[in-house]
């Protein structure tokens, strides 16, 4: 059993010793069983040259600046109650949850704009329901134990599909109906060990970006072009523009006719090339039940994480039996697509977090910008200006009664992106003089102006 899966280096002769350096050590369980030995794993990192090699440090130097679980803490967004709840459970505080709000409200209206209907789905279902999906089976390790209710064992989700699947067999289908595309964001619960729970990354608890799509095979290809455009559309908001793609192939193992495989993958390929987007191909890649893309994105450091999935299904449409009315009056079963953009919400917020460095931007910031009075007796118009921003739906607050220098600081520490000062000057003027944490000292200018700017700014999703 190969503890390492490389590559590999013929000998250590061909390691550049400018260009190698250990990293850390710590334990690990043999073949991470908890109840095996623990040995110690030693980590290093080598490089060809040892610029590259101080590039790499000075990337996790950064990176280590970004950490979201240190941000979570400072700015107050999330907590996770090892202590109180257990392990892998997230609880939003009010900053963080009005973050995740604005990225809900967003995907809502981009999904809607798309075509897509909105579903829920409950938590929990009769657990013969995981083995028509076949989850039990192929997926149990990684499930909760099940909840005896009356006769009957219930299983939480670790997926949404067999929902939705479940939603299209409530009736009769006619071709002329599809495609339907339903989109959710349901939270799931998967069970993963103590010690490789991560922050927002690995958790028990998270709500997917989930959505399937269910079409003619016809439909595939101009489908699979609409969520990658969709894809595009939501990610390039948030600041990721740069992706790496990987089309994965039938495996030697899996279900489904040749044809079908052929079909989707040429789907796949074609949907890729309609939008001139490169890719890498994984050949035998592809789960046993479809063909599938991967979304890479890179962040503001250079960092690469998986992100969108965009997952062709020929499985599920069998175990459960799916079906349709064509032009003919036969029921061929129809194709499903499962895709999801973010991934999930806790997850894609995590990155959010370490790209940004905790300096979100206008439209997502929980506390877009910040009121601090010179003295008391600017409050009266402070708090007139803090009501006309507040009419234009902006996340604005006040502070005074500690020196000017100290408010300011606070804000800087919180990470709020604009700063009004008022003085005595301002109220004479009926005026706010603006800093930006992007632009700097933008000037004295009419609360009402800015609340425009501000409102326009959020609109646009722009960065200030």
């Amino acid at each position: 059993w190969d503890l390492c899966g490389g590559p590999h280096v013929e000998n250590t002769g061909k390691i550049n010793p400018k260009g190698l350096a250990l990293e850390n050590v710590s334990g690990a369980y043999w073949r991470g069983d908890e109840n095996k030995q623990m040995l110690q794993r030693v980590y290093g990192t080598a490089w060809e040259t040892s610029e590259e090699l101080q590039a790499y440090k000075k990337m996790k130097q950064e990176a280590k600046k970004r950490d979201h679980r240190k941000l979570g803490a400072q700015l107050n967004l999330f907590s996770i109650q090892q202590e109180g709840a257990g392990g892998g459970l997230v609880f939003w505080h009010p900053k963080g949850a009005m973050v995740r709000n604005q990225i809900e409200e967003h995907w809502r209206g981009v999904h809607l704009a798309s075509g897509y209907d909105l579903v829920y789905t409950p938590h929990i279902a009769n657990i013969d329901l995981w083995k028509t999906s076949g989850h039990l089976d192929f997926y149990g390790e990684n499930m909760f134990q099940g909840i005896k209710i009356d006769e009957d064992e219930y299983q939480l989700r670790p997926m949404n599909c067999p929902f939705h699947v479940t939603m299209y067999k409530n009736e009769p289908h006619s071709y002329r109906e599809l495609p339907l595309r339903w989109a959710e964001l349901g939270t799931v619960y998967r069970y993963e060990r103590s010690g490789a729970l991560h922050g927002l990354f690995r958790v028990r608890g998270f709500t997917q970006d989930d959505a399937h799509i269910f079409c003619l095979p016809s439909q595939v290809t101009d489908e699979i072009e609409g969520v990658l455009n969709l894809t595009e559309n939501l990610l390039s908001a948030y600041g990721f523009t740069e992706y790496e793609i990987n089309l994965s192939t039938r495996p030697e193992k899996y279900v489904g006719s040749d044809e079908i495989w052929e079909m989707s993958e040429s789907a796949l390929k074609e949907a890729l090339s309609r939008k001139g987007w490169d890719y890498i191909v994984d050949d035998g890649g592809g789960a046993f039940y479809g063909p599938k893309i991967d979304v890479k994105i890179k962040d503001a450091i250079g960092r690469k994480w998986q992100c969108s999935t965009i997952q062709v299904d020929f499985n599920l449409p069998e175990r459960f039996d799916m079906e349709y009315v064509d032009e003919e009056n036969n029921r061929p079963r129809p194709i499903m697509i499962h895709r999801a953009i973010f991934g999930s919400v806790e997850r894609f917020m995590g990155v959010l977090i370490e790209s940004y460095a905790g300096l979100f931007p206008l439209w997502l910031a929980p506390t877009q910008a910040r009121i601090v009075c010179v003295n008391d007796s600017v409050n009266e118009y402070a708090k007139e200006c803090l009501d006309l921003f507040k009419s234009y739906g902006l996340r604005v607050d006040m502070a005074g009664g500690e020196s000017l220098g100290k408010l300011v600081r606070n804000a800087e520490v919180q990470k709020i992106p604009l700063v009004f000062v008022v003085g005595n000057n301002e109220v004479e003027t009926r005026t706010l003089s603006v800093r930006s944490r992007h632009q700097g000292d933008l000037g004295a200018m009419g609360a009402e102006d800015i609340a425009r700017a501000m409102n326009q700014a959020v609109v646009e999703k722009s960065k200030y």
